[in-house]
């Protein structure tokens, strides 16, 4: 069985997402969900399903090592960022390199780096006059967004969309796809 360890920092519908699809996996298993801010409802979706969650700090990320070493004690061999606004540090992405994925909610390179996620990605693609947005999962290293693109697609933008409409479409990619590129990735990495 390989375990992977989901990043959120929000609401976690893409987290409960990839954990419904491979809660029945013979090879795959969602071993924890990591997060940033105990207020999130990520942390509920966790406890409702039963997977281990750990919230931490910045310092515990990034100076004390007790997120790497939490990854460590649960057997993790992949990490899925669903929604993960932080910057994974170097010890991390080091350690699990080319075993981390991210999804982004546009067609990278445009609209992406720090401070471009959620609605304000959906709005800087209309704004733009863009006729076409999607996703992007790429693999993560050291910077934001910027690892190589695994997958991309696409979905129309109307003369009539909102940011809120946007996202809908683009959310509707995610929870199709995502869990499919992750199931590729760690079905073919050999560790």
């Amino acid at each position: 069985m390989k375990y992977i360890a989901i990043f959120a920092s929000g609401n976690g519908s893409n987290a409960e997402n990839i954990a419904n699809y491979f809660g029945s996996s013979n090879s795959i298993r969602v071993g924890a969900i990591l997060c940033n801010n105990s207020n999130a409802y990520v942390v509920e979706r966790a406890k409702n399903m039963g997977i281990p969650y750990f919230v931490f700090s910045k310092e515990q990320l990034n100076e004390t090592g007790e997120v790497s070493a939490y990854l460590h004690r649960n057997n993790i061999s992949f990490i899925v960022l669903a929604g993960f606004l932080w910057l994974l540090p170097q010890d991390i992405t080091a350690k699990y390199d080319h075993r981390i994925l991210n999804i982004h909610p546009s067609l990278l390179p445009k609209y992406g780096g720090k401070g471009m996620y959620g609605n304000k990605v959906h709005q800087a693609v209309i704004d733009a006059g863009d006729v076409v947005s999607g996703i992007t999962i790429h693999r993560v290293n050291e910077y934001y967004d910027d690892g190589d693109i695994v997958c991309q697609k696409m979905c129309t933008v109307e003369p009539t969309d909102t940011a809120e409409s946007l996202a809908s479409k683009v959310h509707a990619l995610e929870y199709e796809w995502y869990p499919k590129v992750i199931e590729n990735e760690v079905t073919n990495y050999t560790i």
